[in-house]
């Protein structure tokens, strides 16, 4: 495991050492790894959702030729 230095404003370390009970690491460490977690998330459904961008254009191109195929039977057939 790598260690890292972190700067907090001196208030907050000040009532930081009231709770001395407290592994403020493993507080630390616990949200940085919950953050990363749902940006890696985040990444891959962003990359999901470029991959289905295909289908959604060609799911909206079939949409519209056949809203233009009823459109032109109701206007044969007088509508």
């Amino acid at each position: 495991m790598v260690s890292i230095t972190l700067s907090v404003p001196e208030e907050t370390r000040r009532n930081m050492k009231k709770f001395n009970e407290v592994n403020w690491s493993s507080v630390v460490r616990t949200a940085i790894n919950n953050k990363v977690e749902k940006l890696l998330w985040k990444e891959q459904m962003l990359k999901e959702l470029e991959k289905e961008k295909e289908h959604d254009k060609i799911a909206l191109e079939m949409g519209d030729k056949i809203k233009r195929g009823m459109w032109e039977r109701h206007k044969k057939a007088g509508w």
